[in-house]
């Protein structure tokens, strides 16, 4: 069974998007990083303080690249989830409608 080229698309349009959310994240993390590291070399020279937020941020942003790199996006999971999603939200309409 192979997906149409529209499917594809739509795959592709999704992943680019959690790979540029990705990447904005990096970029934002590296800029605010940078300016604290800059900051407490002309505060608190001897103090090594921003490497505390470095650390914490670090590991979100860690999680958020395995999330986006190694995670399958059309998980049997995910697909489980949606499916229970988009049933419950046509429930709750048919519900109001009638």
């Amino acid at each position: 069974m192979t997906d149409s080229d529209e499917i594809l698309a739509r795959r592709a349009r999704c992943s680019a998007r959690r790979k540029m959310g990705f990447f904005i994240h990096a970029s934002v993390f590296l800029a605010v990083n940078l300016f604290l590291i800059a900051l407490q070399r002309e505060t608190t020279p001897g103090v090594h303080w921003a490497i505390f937020p470095a650390a914490g941020w670090g590991l979100g942003l860690a999680i958020h690249g395995l999330a986006v790199f190694f995670a399958e996006p059309a998980s049997a999971l995910r697909r489980r989830i949606e499916a229970d999603e988009f049933e419950r939200l046509k429930r709750q309409r048919d519900g109001l409608l009638r």
